[in-house]
């Protein structure tokens, strides 16, 4: 029977040591290269933290280590794996945490670059806008605008200064002789001035005889007078009618063409509507304006064929007579 040969105890230790494995010792090298690599993750995130979050301070991202709390003991057993490990685990995680920054930081600075394209975009075409504007438009050299006529105006037969006056008129300045002889004014006062119940048709029957006695500024004194105090009294296409014939009588044939022209246009079934028709085609007759004075015996025999051939039929062959028409 052979024995094993029994080493010296200095010997002995010498081989066990040798022996040994050399784990605590790779373990500590690895450990200090984790944690240089740990710490230089750590201090580039937080460089990168700085720039995405400016002043970052710990509130975006929860520690990877959290601390228990004071007064508090870490229960004891087995590890659930060896430092090399966790330092592993940790080392992974920042590196997640770094690549999730850097690609946040690439989708901000395209964000960033997307919408500085469209803010140059959009100050181009605001540029281009203002260049390509074209200069207003010249007034003088704009076509005229064709405004709608009333329905009850004849067009053609309103010649430009012969603007249709307001329903209520200004007395215009008289043209009665600022020094009317004594037999005048005695005549005038002759002339008597009806009194009954109705105190507008006694104004403008007052004018009337005036007219009729051809006291003809005084007439048109007293038919505007009516025309002031009784705007909406029965009489007034008559009074508006007879003030015309009143200028006209007188030798005014323009002032009688406004007069005739806004009672025909307050409207065409006014009592006197188609005398003042048929007198305005007398006045631009006397103005020597054929043109107009044929539209106005053209619509006359238009709108009143009964009183052309009827009440006013002398009236408007005598018109037409004196007025050259196609």
């Amino acid at each position: 029977m052979m024995h094993k040969p029994i080493l010296p105890k200095p010997l002995l230790a010498l081989v066990l040591a040798l022996a040994a494995p050399a784990t605590p010792a790779l373990a500590q090298s690895t450990s200090d290269s984790a944690e240089v690599r740990i710490r230089k993750l750590e201090a580039e995130i937080a460089a990168l933290q700085r720039a995405v979050f400016p002043g970052g301070d710990g509130k975006y991202f929860a520690p990877l280590v959290q601390s228990g709390a004071a007064g508090t003991t870490t229960t004891t057993g087995t590890p659930a794996s060896t430092p090399i490990t966790d330092l592993l685990a940790r080392m992974d995680a920042v590196e997640a945490q770094l690549a999730r920054l850097t690609a946040q930081q690439e989708v901000s600075g395209n964000k960033i670059v997307q919408l500085e394209a469209r803010v140059a975009a959009l100050s181009a075409s605001n540029a281009a806008a203002v260049t390509d504007t074209p200069p207003a438009a010249n007034p003088a050299a704009s076509p005229a605008v064709t405004v709608p006529k009333p329905v009850v105006t004849t067009p053609a037969i309103t010649p430009p200064a012969l603007a249709p006056k307001p329903a209520v008129t200004t007395p215009a300045a008289t043209t009665k002789p600022a020094t009317p002889s004594a037999q005048r004014l005695a005549a005038v006062k002759a002339v008597e001035k009806p009194a009954t119940a109705d105190a507008g048709d006694d104004e403008y029957s007052y004018g009337y005889r005036l007219w009729e006695k051809k006291f003809y500024p005084e007439a048109e004194q007293q038919l505007k007078l009516f025309l002031q105090k009784y705007p909406k009294h029965t009489r007034v296409s008559y009074a508006r009618n007879l003030l015309g014939r009143a200028y006209l009588d007188e030798g005014n044939p323009r002032e009688a063409a406004s007069w005739f022209l806004q009672n025909y246009q307050a409207g065409k079934k006014g009592d006197r509507a188609p005398d003042s028709l048929l007198f305005l085609a007398e006045s631009m007759r006397q103005l020597k304006d054929s043109n107009r004075a044929c539209v106005a015996l053209s619509q006359f025999a238009d709108d009143y064929p009964a009183e052309a051939a009827g009440r006013l039929k002398a009236q408007y062959d005598a018109t037409r007579a004196g007025t050259k028409c196609n």
